[in-house]
């Protein structure tokens, strides 16, 4: 390796290899630990991208803020647009200056989201029982009043615990990772707790905003839509009648489970039109050789999307799981399927993050069909039908969790018919 400084990446206890930067060239490097490489074990840990060879492997394309340097793989383990607002903050008020992406690694250490991990790790203390109210309210004033924080406002200590348990989480929206204790109901820090002892849950914090409505509500009925149209999702609750929690997927059975997005397993930006398009996600799919009933799902939450306007359904929002006993991949259950545009707001030009049949806009039930002929989708049409068929149930689930009328209505009006 170079002069320069490098972390070790590990994944399953097991050092799979180095990786360093260098600030000056803008060159990213890895090396594979050559006893991992000899030992013949998870051999598809990284299917793309990365070479099965021991020489030094040279990154420079990765230049952007999707992947900030980084391998997308690695990248991936680096917190989106919330994380990186409270991480900033944070090192503000330690007296931090901006730290390079590599160092970031360090400290996510063992508290990012999948299986993989990075040392050297930073220390980090701090209370690990959390009261959720309490982080909300801390949260409020970091994203509102972030132009006029001042320590007497906002403590490193508030700050430390929501560092610790927000910047893993991908996304824009303030979410947290936290353990619930099976018995007791006890909630603690999910940062670095893996055990059968807790359910693992990721949890969308409802801010008062001037939004005026809850969108965290709004999820959790297409999270019962989704489920009733037969959509692998994980099983998910409201917190306080107002915070969605959903459990984690990378976190299973006390173990952890090293999980992909599409983004990160191609090195596709999904902030770019290029290759943001559900026939790119299905040829993936096929690449990582899923199982055909995964081809289904996929064929499904397609279409639940389209009918539902989850038009955010980009590149980091389709993830595969990987199987370390097996040496093999899966689709990874859904996640963030929900209305994704703000109800309250007209928008007059409005197109998908993922395209289908090359379209973004007017998609009509062929460009559907097309691609369940590609992928031998069975009985494409009766999904379609039965997908369609659930809007008439929005009503009164929207109502059951209290999602208002307006909002109700305003929604409802903006599904799609395909014809």
């Amino acid at each position: 390796m170079s002069a320069h400084k490098n972390i070790d990446v590990c994944a399953f206890g097991i050092e799979i290899g180095k990786l360093g930067y260098d600030n000056d060239q803008k060159k990213c490097f890895f090396q594979y630990n050559p006893s991992f490489l000899e030992s013949e074990k998870l051999t598809h840990l990284f299917p793309f991208i990365f070479k099965r060879i021991k020489p030094v492997q040279i990154f420079t394309e990765y230049h952007n803020e999707t992947f900030k340097g980084l391998p997308p793989m690695i990248s991936d383990s680096l917190p989106d647009m919330f994380g990186n607002i409270i991480f900033q903050e944070w090192l503000k008020h330690k007296n931090i200056n901006k730290i390079s992406p590599l160092e970031q690694l360090t400290y996510v250490a063992n508290r990012g989201m999948g299986a993989l991990e990075y040392q050297p790790a930073q220390e980090l203390s701090g209370n690990s029982k959390i009261e959720i109210e309490e982080i909300a309210s801390v949260l409020q004033k970091v994203l509102q009043l972030k132009n006029s924080t001042v320590s007497e406002r906002l403590s490193d200590l508030s700050l430390l615990n929501i560092f610790k348990i927000g910047t893993s989480a991908g996304g824009v929206k303030p979410k947290i990772l936290i353990a619930e204790h099976k018995e007791s109901g006890i909630i603690i820090t999910g940062d670095t707790t893996v055990s059968e002892d807790y359910h693992h849950y990721l949890v969308k914090l409802h801010l008062d905003d001037e939004k005026k409505y809850n969108a965290e509500l709004i999820e959790y009925a297409y999270y019962q839509l989704a489920q009733q149209v037969g959509i692998h999702m994980m099983p998910s609750k409201l917190i306080d009648q107002k915070h969605f929690a959903t459990l984690r997927f990378d976190r299973q059975n006390g173990e952890k489970k090293h999980v992909l997005t599409a983004c990160g397993l191609t090195g596709w930006d999904f902030q770019s039109p290029e290759n943001s398009s559900y026939e790119n996600v299905f040829k993936l799919a096929n690449a990582l050789k899923v199982p055909h009933k995964d081809l289904e799902q996929l064929f499904k939450r397609m279409v639940f999307n389209l009918v539902f306007k989850n038009i955010d359904d980009h590149l980091k929002n389709h993830s595969f799981i990987y199987n370390h006993q097996k040496d093999t991949w899966n689709l990874a259950p859904a996640y963030d399927v929900t209305y994704a545009l703000n109800p309250l707001l007209n928008y007059t030009n409005v197109s998908r993050a993922l395209s289908v049949n090359g379209k973004r806009q007017q998609i009509v039930y062929q460009d559907l069909l097309t691609i369940a002929q590609e992928y031998a989708i069975k009985n494409p049409k009766g999904i379609i039908e039965e997908i369609q068929q659930a809007t008439q149930n929005w009503r009164n689930i929207a109502q059951s969790v209290n999602v208002p009328e307006n909002i109700i209505e305003i929604i409802e009006k903006d599904f799609e018919r395909v014809v």
